[in-house]
């Protein structure tokens, strides 16, 4: 039961971290793009109006970097729901590593849900500027910073017998 968990665990954190990361990184510099084009990027409509639903432009690609990133935010809620089972079945809940590892994954989940979502969503209606778009490439940045650091902690595990 400990490989199942832990092979879901890992596959989740893949699959639903990963294109996290991937589009919330991508997004700064197609919002720098879209501010530096302004109203004439392509799209019918400019990137502040909120009527437009099109995929064409940097306004699109806003929106679909959007999407990826609320999307998969929600579907990573199995990552920690198959790694407490995984801690648990383990044996290790009480391991200082998993302990930071939560905490850090807890933090990683509010930067994203506080400052990087919330900045996208501003960007996207048009209510962004280089001053936003600044601080969400520094939010982004922490964001994928704490999961390496997760990561690298489910890898290594200090104190870990397995000699890894």
């Amino acid at each position: 039961m400990t490989k199942f968990l832990l092979a879901v665990h890992v596959i989740a954190a893949i699959l639903a971290i990963g294109p996290v990361a991937v589009a919330a990184s991508m997004f700064p510099p197609a919002a720098r793009r879209a501010l530096a084009a302004g109203p004439g990027d392509g799209d019918a409509t400019g990137p502040g109006d909120a009527t437009h639903t099109g995929g064409s432009g940097a306004t699109g690609t806003l929106r679909l970097l959007h999407r990826i990133c609320r999307v998969y935010a929600v579907v990573g809620v199995v990552v920690p729901v198959f790694g407490f089972a995984t801690a648990s079945e383990m044996g290790v809940l009480g391991s200082a590593w998993l302990i930071v590892s939560i905490a850090l994954t807890a933090l990683a989940a509010l930067v994203l849900g506080a400052l990087v979502l919330p900045a996208q969503s501003a960007l996207v209606q048009g209510d962004g500027t280089a001053a936003v778009t600044a601080r969400l490439a520094m939010a982004t940045g922490l964001f994928n910073l704490l999961w390496a650091t997760v990561t690298v902690l489910m890898i290594v595990r200090p104190g870990s017998t397995t000699g890894a």
